[in-house]
């Protein structure tokens, strides 16, 4: 369970990286639409997981690694961001979200399903 000021600060990353992939992240990878998905604290908020989900990308791995390639240049643009409201700018490790991916798999395996009819109770 993540305590508030993890929630807030999760929340103000969120922000401020979707907002930095919006504006960056055209120009960087190659007009690739980038949803910032969840972020999630460590206790000590040193280390922000961010759980990425992109839109009409064919290759999501080649796409992670060229941000994961430049994970420096993201975190000192977050730094100029929350440079006024967090003591230290924490260590961003990007991860894919295949939630949706997931959840549509899902789907499928149900709407394949063939449940049959309840037996019918003899009237006596």
């Amino acid at each position: 369970m993540e305590s508030k000021r993890q929630q807030k600060v999760a929340r103000q990353i969120q922000k401020d990286l979707s907002d930095i992939f919006q504006k960056e992240g055209r120009t960087w990878f190659d007009n690739a639409f980038i949803t910032v998905t969840i972020v999630r604290m460590s206790p000590d908020l040193s280390v922000a997981r961010v759980y990425l989900s992109f839109l009409a990308v064919k290759n999501k791995g080649l796409i992670l690694d060229q941000i994961q390639e430049r994970s420096k240049q993201i975190r000192q643009l977050l730094g100029q961001r929350v440079r006024h409201q967090l003591r230290i700018v924490p260590e961003v490790h990007f991860y894919l979200d295949d939630t949706a991916e997931y959840a549509a798999k899902m789907d499928n395996l149900f709407a394949g399903l063939t449940i049959p009819p309840p037996p019918k109770e003899d009237a006596d």
